[in-house]
């Protein structure tokens, strides 16, 4: 316990923090224990600490490897924000930069470094690495390693290498997305000793849970935003020119959105990034090129207008919101048109064929949560293999979901399936089961099958929410080399034949415009912040004044302090510096440089009440 205690107060004086996190306290005893750690801790757990307080309480250089260049230098920032002697090695820098980097590492004088996989493996680096007393190689995003992690990068498979090359360095491996089969890989790829485990779970309790199939998505997304005015956020599209026509058509309802994506030339991306990192209520509109480099803890909203390609990239991408432990809300639309999209993305690649079947399962537990017929966060955590109660702040807890028996409706649809040859796409079988006489419907003689018209009481859209269902109940499959068409699987014979049983959700079989989430009702996670007028007035003062210090220092306005701060020096009112000290994340270094300006505003705040 010596070790926590002397980290505890390390972790107040340095960071301002009171206490760890859930999980934080087991993975930095064994790593100042000197063992080797694999550490699977949800998105805003707060990895980053469980490298950063042991490299502050030890001699020798801490090196964190990185995959975007983005978040090495958030993260710097923040380091150098609270005192910390912390650079980071990449091609972005000028020559004096690197040169100056150099020096320090020769000279010991750098506590953490941050590099990116691609230098690492060169050969100056890893010898320069040899010679710089690195006594611990912490490995974020881990699960890159693996085949089998969803966002495999080859570059990570030169880290057995370079940790080999560093004889005897104590590694830490460090993800938020890992099942069984991506631990097992990591495992095998980047220890030679065996390190200790630790998985602390997936929930993440403060995020509410949201999913709607299409009906009218810019109006729906709108509506969603609107939940949220002043607040930033993210919404995720899966094509370039639909980020830039969803932000400019944002933007013209009178909401504050930027669009980015990999095609825009790196000067305007950083910009774009810079923006939505230093100022208030901006809506990024982005492909998933955007995200995994952004340390912001106070996004509030994560939207999906297309259906993620897989459920560890949708856990990976809700979690970029409210990282801070506040309340924050999350929205995925859905249609069959993304579900045939995203089929035929797998399909199309190159990976194996081993790779393909595991893209599939993903796949196939992502479309099962979004016709999810119970709590979304329990059907969610029992694909990573945990168990819950239910949660009470997603969609489903917070409206009900009435289950019917549906056996009847996905006969008819079977049959529809079964009578056309196992060769036809959703359009299609809904006009031939609501009896319409399509041009191609009398082409092919469809209108003298027996189930022309048999489900003519059901309207299109649902019965696409029906095929939805099917489709994520296993009762039917969609055949990418076929164009879209559905084929019948071993249970859906069984349905057809009236061995089996189906369930459909109610909801789904009334034509009804989609009704968008929003945070009335139960706060999201206990945690939503009601603040009174005056109150309210003296966040938008702190805000402002950190808004100031953000860009003339050019940084992101959470290294100066994040909301969740600035929400506790409203509570607080701290009007002397012991006082200030006191406010969380106010580490001595931020108390020396910021604490006199927050005083005042604080101070001006409470003469203008009384």
């Amino acid at each position: 316990m010596g070790d926590l205690n002397k980290a505890r107060d390390c972790l107040r004086k340095t960071f301002g923090f009171a206490d760890f996190r859930s999980g934080q306290d087991d993975v930095i005893s064994a790593v100042l224990k000197g063992s080797d750690v694999l550490a699977v801790m949800p998105t805003g757990g707060g990895k980053s600490l469980c490298y950063q307080l042991p490299a502050l309480m030890r001699e020798g250089l801490t090196v964190v490897v990185s995959p975007l260049i983005a978040l090495m230098r958030n993260q710097v920032a923040q380091l150098q924000a609270y005192g910390i002697a912390a650079g980071a090695l990449n091609s972005s820098n000028s020559r004096e930069e690197t040169a100056s980097l150099i020096d320090a590492i020769a000279n010991r004088r750098l506590r953490l470094l941050y590099v990116s996989p691609e230098r690492l493996a060169l050969g100056d680096t890893k010898a320069m690495l040899q010679r710089a007393g690195v006594s611990l190689l912490a490995i974020d995003e881990a699960h890159c390693v693996s085949q089998w992690g969803h966002d495999f990068r080859p570059d990570y498979l030169n880290l057995g290498e370079v940790a080999a090359a560093l004889t005897g360095v104590q590694i830490l491996a460090l993800t938020a997305t890992a099942d069984t089969a991506t631990r097992a890989d990591i495992l095998s790829r980047l220890f030679v000793r065996e390190p200790a485990v630790f998985v602390h779970g997936f929930d993440r309790p403060n995020l509410r849970l949201a999913m709607r199939a299409k009906s009218d998505a810019r109006r729906q997304l709108t509506e969603f935003i609107a939940d949220h005015t002043g607040e930033s956020g993210i919404v995720y599209c899966s094509a370039r020119r639909q980020t830039e026509d969803l932000a400019a058509f944002l933007s013209g309802k009178g909401i504050p959105a930027l669009a980015y994506h990999a095609g825009m030339d790196s000067a305007a991306r950083s910009q774009t990034q810079d923006r939505f990192l230093q100022e208030d209520g901006l809506v990024m509109v982005a492909t998933v090129a955007f995200g995994m480099g952004i340390d912001k803890p106070d996004v509030r909203f994560v939207a999906h207008a297309n259906l993620p390609k897989s459920i560890e990239a949708y856990y990976q991408e809700i979690g970029r919101a409210g990282r801070d432990g506040l309340a924050a809300s999350t929205l995925t639309l859905y249609g069959l048109d993304d579900m045939r999209l995203r089929r035929q993305q797998i399909e199309d690649s190159e990976a194996p064929d081993e790779q393909k079947r595991v893209e599939r399962r993903r796949l196939d537990a992502l479309v099962a949560l979004c016709e999810a017929p119970r709590c979304r966060r329990q059907t969610l955590l029992a694909y990573f293999g945990e168990s819950a109660e239910p949660c009470g702040n997603c969609d489903l807890c917070i409206e009900g979901v009435e289950l019917v028996d549906g056996t009847i409706l996905a006969q008819k649809a079977l049959s529809a399936i079964a009578r056309t040859g196992e060769r036809f796409g959703t359009e299609h079988l809904i006009a031939l089961l609501r009896g319409q006489q399509t041009d191609r419907i009398t082409q092919l003689s469809h209108h003298d099958l027996p189930t022309f018209g048999v489900g003519s009481d059901i309207g299109a859209s649902a019965w696409r929410a029906i095929f939805r269902q099917l489709y994520a109940g296993g009762v039917i499959n969609l055949d990418v080399a076929g164009y879209g068409s559905w084929t019948i699987t071993a249970h859906g014979r069984d349905v057809l034949r009236g061995k089996a049983a189906v369930e459909l959700r109610k909801e789904a079989l009334v034509e009804r415009g989609q009704k968008s989430p929003s945070r009335s009702g139960s706060a999201a996670g206990g945690n939503a912040v009601a603040l009174s007028a005056s109150d309210t007035s003296l966040l938008e003062a702190l805000k402002a004044i950190r808004r100031t210090l953000a860009t003339d220092k050019q940084v992101p306005a959470y290294v100066i302090f994040p909301d969740k701060t600035l929400l506790d020096m409203v509570h607080l009112k701290p009007q002397t510096r012991d006082q200030m000290a006191m406010v969380h994340g106010v580490g001595a270094a931020k108390l020396d440089q910021y604490g006199d300006a927050f005083l005042a505003v604080v101070a001006e705040h409470l003469a203008r009440v009384r």
